[in-house]
């Protein structure tokens, strides 16, 4: 009897020892990140469409002249005459800048004295020799003297052609004591004054810059250069605008002109300029813009709702909803931004995947996502 129940008291005991290990092994399976214990996020999601699309592109843009010319003097001397206000806008061929002429007219009259000289002694040259000609027909005298005379016709000649050239270049160097503006346009602020010494290609007198017609110019990716190639061939376009710094568009729209020669190899992207009326002066050499196309395109691309965008650092990135429900982080080049809040996307997103519109930020890349769609 004793037996029986020491034997029931074991059995009782290990049945009791092997219920409470399976109950551990239960509660540590059901804490683990196995399949009963994931949690998924809840987020709401919206389908990547892919339509034909007419937007807004905006490109940070920078004002330049279309000519801009460093005005400096091309003789020696001191300023005797300014002609011009800081900031005026001046024409054509008007006179800005005088430097001391008298050293310059004295030059030239010292090289027309001299010209005269040589044309002197040219034309006696010339009637000695045509004596001499005659005389040695009739072997009057010696042959080497018709040569002697003969030779210093030809010196002589040079020595006009010498003199000509050193007029020339006296009467360059007067013209040049007037500095006049090589085009109409806008010139800054003198940095010279009267009496100052200036010194020839050395010394800045001022800038000029052309103002009507006046350039901006963006980088463009190299995707989207046909885009731009057609944009050029429209002329002017309301589909160029420029939007100022204070917020306001430019009243005057543009067209574009130029496609820089060559591809830029450390960014992959092509300098293009726009151009545009400039009579207000509105639009200053050096102001930071933004140039503003519309866009039709051609084909359907992949849209997205802007709110899917995440931006790091000037790259953007969104969250998509792969096959297994998790959810998955990707860059993606953006293009034109549309009219209803949607952008175009131009790779990284496929049109009908599924893009997490809210909730991302309690999202991390892998995690499973619980999805309601965007209406």
């Amino acid at each position: 009897m004793n037996i029986s129940i020491k034997s029931y008291l074991s059995c009782a005991l290990a049945v009791t020892l092997l219920a409470a290990c399976g109950g551990d092994n239960q509660n540590s399976q059901s804490n683990s990140g196995g399949p009963m214990g994931s949690h998924a996020v809840s987020v709401t999601t919206e389908e990547a469409k892919l339509e034909r699309v007419g937007g807004t592109r905006n490109y940070p843009a920078t004002v330049v002249a279309l000519n801009e010319t460093e005005i400096r003097a091309e003789v020696n001397g001191y300023i005797t005459g300014i002609f011009v206000s800081d900031g005026a806008r001046v024409q054509k061929g008007q006179k800005l800048y005088e430097i001391d002429r008298i050293r310059y007219e004295a030059d030239v009259e010292k090289a027309e004295a001299n010209l005269r000289i040589a044309e002197s002694n040219l034309l006696r040259i010339e009637r000695d020799v045509e004596r001499y000609r005659t005389l040695a027909e009739q072997d009057a005298i010696a042959k080497q003297t018709l040569d002697y005379a003969e030779t210093d016709l030809s010196t002589q000649q040079a020595q006009v052609q010498a003199n000509k050239a050193a007029l020339v270049t006296a009467q360059t160097n007067l013209k040049r004591a007037v500095i006049i503006a090589p085009y109409a346009g806008v010139v800054g602020i003198s940095q010279v004054r009267e009496g100052a010494l200036v010194s020839s290609g050395t010394t800045l007198i001022n800038t000029i810059s052309s103002i009507d017609p006046i350039a901006v110019e963006i980088q463009i990716n190299e995707k989207e250069i046909d885009e731009f190639i057609a944009l050029q061939n429209l002329g002017s376009s309301e589909n160029i605008k420029v939007k100022l710094p204070n917020g306001l568009f430019y009243e005057q729209p543009g067209n574009l002109v130029t496609l820089d020669r060559a591809i830029d190899r450390n960014t992959g992207t092509l300098k293009a300029r726009a151009s545009f009326s400039n009579q207000t002066n509105r639009l200053i050499p050096g102001m930071n813009v933004n140039l503003v196309i519309t866009t039709q395109s051609e084909e359907e691309q992949v849209t997205i709702s802007q709110k899917s965008l995440i931006e790091q650092l000037g790259v953007y990135n969104v969250f998509v909803v792969n096959k297994d429900g998790q959810a998955e982080y990707r860059e993606v080049a953006t293009g034109p931004t549309l009219d209803d809040g949607r952008m175009v996307v131009l790779s990284g997103v496929e049109a009908n995947e599924k893009v997490i519109v809210d909730g991302a930020t309690r999202v991390n890349d892998g995690d499973l996502v619980s999805e309601s769609n965007e209406e």
